[in-house]
Parts: C-alpha cells; sequence; structure tokens
C-alpha cells in the first residue's frame, strides 16, 4: 500500500470513528510510515515532533490503537513490556519475528507456512484461525564468537 492510500485509509478511519483529522494526527501517521524499523510509542513521540511539535504523548498514545485497528501499524510484544510498531506496508501477514535477545533488535521474515500451519492445527479443533504469529527469541552467534554484533546501533 503506497503511502497515500494508507493516509487515505487513515483520514476515513478517523472519519467512521467520528475522529477529525488533526494536524498532530497527520504529523504521528507521517512520523509512523517514515520508519523502516519497528519503535516503540516514545520514540514516535519524537519523530512526529519533528514534523510538529505540538504533538503530545497522549495523542501518540490515543492515535497508536487507531492506526492498529485500522490495520495500518502492526503491535509487537517482544515480552519486555514495551510494545513495538511497524507499518503495514502490505498484505503479508505471514512473518516469523525473530528477536535478538542481545540486542532486542526484530527481524521479519517471510514464513509462508504459517497459513497453512494456522489452519490445519485449527482445523482439528473445528476452528477457522484469526490471527496468528510466529516468534522466535535467538542469541547472536557473532557476539558470541567476537564480542560485536554487526546488528547494535
Amino acid at each position: 500500500m503506497s503511502n497515500d492510500a494508507a493516509r487515505a485509509k487513515f483520514q476515513s478511519y478517523l472519519g467512521t470513528k467520528g475522529l477529525r483529522v488533526t494536524n498532530q494526527r497527520l504529523a504521528i501517521f507521517e512520523a509512523a510510515f517514515a520508519q523502516k524499523e519497528h519503535f516503540t510509542a516514545e520514540e514516535l513521540l519524537e519523530h512526529a515532533r519533528a514534523i510538529d511539535d505540538s504533538v503530545s504523548r497522549a495523542t501518540v498514545y490515543r492515535t497508536l490503537p487507531i492506526m492498529i485497528e485500522s490495520a495500518l501499524l502492526r503491535e509487537v510484544d517482544i515480552g519486555k513490556n514495551l510494545k513495538y510498531y511497524l507499518p503495514n506496508q502490505g498484505n503479508n501477514t505471514q512473518v516469523a519475528q525473530v528477536i535478538c535477545m542481545d540486542c532486542d533488535k526484530i527481524f521479519e521474515i517471510s514464513a509462508p507456512f504459517m497459513e497453512w500451519y494456522g489452519a490445519t492445527v485449527s482445523s482439528k479443533l473445528g476452528l477457522t484461525p484469526a490471527t496468528q504469529r510466529l516468534q522466535v527469541n535467538a542469541h547472536c552467534d557473532a557476539l558470541k564468537a567476537t564480542g560485536t554484533c554487526k546488528h547494535r546501533g
């Protein structure tokens, strides 16, 4: 989905919820869709304030659920009391997340088998899958061998 299409979807979704399209919400949208890697709410606040310094923390925290409900963002929980987000740039929901336990970097790789697996195990119970995720926690081999992780910022 292009940024223009995503922006139109966001504006339309706000309208269906009876919410106004404000400069702050648009700055949050623009900041989120400019990101190429996973980000936290606080990082989004910082990026959005670079676009519009009037963006408030409260507006970021109120806008994130709207962007998730509208399928514009994906929320990723790596089990550390901190949620990460990533724009849904396409319709590929069949991804596995690999989290480096040494630097908390989140990698996403294509996992087309997930659709088959989810359907197979669900149908055995008479259920239809609605969502699924595969998350792998791993340690960095390079860090263990050399003391340096090429993924650390």
